[in-house]
């Protein structure tokens, strides 16, 4: 096998990790209940926090979603991206770059203090990564890709479509 062959699957283990750490956190603000998340907005000076409630839990979930299956990756990116941008600007910037800041260690475990921007640069870094190159395989962009250049032309048992060889 060729690395070429490897290197088209990367990326489909950083969409499926990006995907579902989105779906995550937004279903942990519904857990906690969005009216906690709103007050946190509040407090925060956020205008209209219970639109920015459901803004954030919608992009998250129909977000991650769309990133977890490989759909419409550049579009599914630009939101995500200002969600993390929102939180990076808002919340994590003032506590540095640490992702993990360990305060104690006592007989009830590991005590740690608040959290960094470190982890929402790494996200933006998969988001960007995702939406230059694309899904990988096993993704719904890369189906409806195929069927298109199916409709334009017969594969070939290398891998190429005559349409696009005779272009």
């Amino acid at each position: 096998m060729q690395r070429f062959d490897l290197a088209r699957w990367a990326s489909f283990p950083m969409r499926l990790l990006v995907g579902y750490g989105f779906i995550e956190h937004g279903f942990a603000k519904l857990s906690r209940g969005p009216d906690a998340f709103a007050g946190i907005l509040q407090q925060m000076g956020v205008p209209l926090p219970h639109i920015a409630v459901w803004l954030t839990i919608g992009t998250e979930l129909i977000g991650g979603l769309a990133l977890l299956l490989g759909a419409f990756m550049v579009w599914a990116s630009i939101p995500t991206a200002l969600v993390l941008l929102v939180a990076m600007v808002t919340v994590h910037l003032p506590y540095g770059f640490s992702s993990v800041k360990l305060l104690s260690v006592s007989s009830s475990g590991a005590q740690f203090g608040p959290v960094g921007y470190e982890l929402d640069l790494l996200y933006l870094a998969a988001l960007i990564t995702l939406a230059l190159q694309g899904p990988g395989p096993l993704s719904i962009d890369k189906c409806d890709n195929e069927i298109q250049a199916g409709k334009e032309g017969r594969w070939r048992s290398d891998g190429t479509n005559d349409m696009l060889i005779r272009s």
